[in-house]
């Protein structure tokens, strides 16, 4: 098996995607940290492990799909549903970035990295 490949290597470095995790959980208090963090995942995106690719797939997707969810609220804030639309926002992200941050910890990938939901 090529070394590249193993998904339970002691020595493996996951402190990238958990910044990025954390960069976009602090993007609920600073603005633009998600932006920040979604650059760095597309940078880094094929340079991983096949584990990592899938987390960083996964955060790829969360920046737009809640940027979707931001300005569909924001438009929707107008007739008052677009607070109900936030605050499902600021849901989502919260359980996406924790269990995330659970399956790096456990140098799993993420089950269903294209899952709008939560994987």
């Amino acid at each position: 098996m090529n070394e590249r490949h193993k998904s339970s290597n002691p020595e493996l470095n996951t402190t990238l995607p958990m910044i990025i995790y954390a960069l976009y959980l602090a993007n609920l208090m600073i603005p633009f940290t998600a932006l920040v963090g979604v650059i760095m995942a597309y940078v880094n995106k094929s340079d991983e492990y096949d584990f990592l690719q899938s987390h960083y797939q996964f955060q790829i997707r969360t920046f737009w799909i809640g940027l979707l969810y931001l300005i569909i609220g924001g438009i929707l804030t107008i007739i008052l549903i677009g607070w109900i639309v936030l605050f499902f926002y600021v849901v989502w992200l919260i359980i996406r970035c924790v269990k995330g941050f659970k399956y790096l910890s456990n140098q799993q990938p993420i089950p269903n990295p294209t899952s709008w939901m939560f994987s």
